[in-house]
């Protein structure tokens, strides 16, 4: 088994998913007493959205690189970031470590093209939802991506930072999300990808009949294939 590294604590509410995630799937392919061989570095969230607001990526790219570097020198063989927003810096992380990294999109991408699904529609932090680093990644896996309307993005946005990566869970947010589903479901998108490693947190697939695409689920997954590959 190779160990993987993950830098996390953005927000430390969805890395506890991750870690438990990543164990799950190694215990069900190799039973017994297995869990994963990992190591985390995990960030003061406050520090890195406060980066975030001021536009300060530099910065927050920085302290990621130090992360990952980290984890380099520890002896992970590779590394995953568990959230969605910073893989805005990720091909700049990514280069500065000798490991690889295992990118949340193209894993994603790679779940939806085996399922045939061609249009999606997107939810996430504004950044995520509104800037090309993640649709246009998806892009590349043949994936036409739809989101919200500036209110709606709005509503999701704020309901992330301010509600889910404090712990809290709100009915009524979850129905605002879910209303929201529905119109991009109406534009036509096959599936909804939650593209926040919070939002799994508040919605699930037992609350609609859309599909969900759960990002910290397939990216935890990915981690697992990669860990317990036979390549270097």
């Amino acid at each position: 088994m190779k160990t993987i590294g993950l830098i996390g604590g953005m927000s430390w509410e969805s890395t506890v998913t991750y870690y438990q995630a990543i164990n799950l799937g190694v215990k069900e392919r190799l039973g017994g007493l297995h869990s994963a061989k990992l190591m985390m570095i995990s960030l003061d969230f406050a520090q890195i959205e406060a980066m975030q607001k001021k536009g300060d990526w530099l910065a927050a790219t920085d302290a990621l690189i130090q992360a990952a570097r980290r984890l380099e020198i520890s002896g992970a063989d590779g590394f995953i970031i568990c959230t969605n927003t910073m893989h805005k810096v990720a091909d700049k992380i990514a280069a500065q470590v000798s490991i690889p990294l295992i990118h949340i999109a193209d894993a994603t991408g790679e779940v939806l093209k085996r399922k045939r699904i061609r249009k999606v529609g997107l939810l996430g932090t504004a950044f995520t939802m509104e800037q090309d680093f993640y649709k246009g990644r998806l892009a590349q896996h043949g994936l036409e991506v739809v989101i919200p309307n500036e209110q709606q993005r709005r509503v999701v946005h704020d309901v992330i930072y301010q509600e889910l990566c404090q712990g809290e869970v709100r009915s009524e947010s979850k129905q605002a999300y879910l209303e929201i589903v529905d119109d991009l479901v109406s534009e036509g998108a096959e599936a909804i990808i939650l593209g926040c490693t919070e939002i799994g947190l508040l919605i699930q697939q037992a609350d609609t009949v859309v599909r969900l695409v759960d990002t910290t689920q397939i990216h935890a997954q990915a981690a697992v294939e990669f860990m317990l590959s036979s390549r270097a």
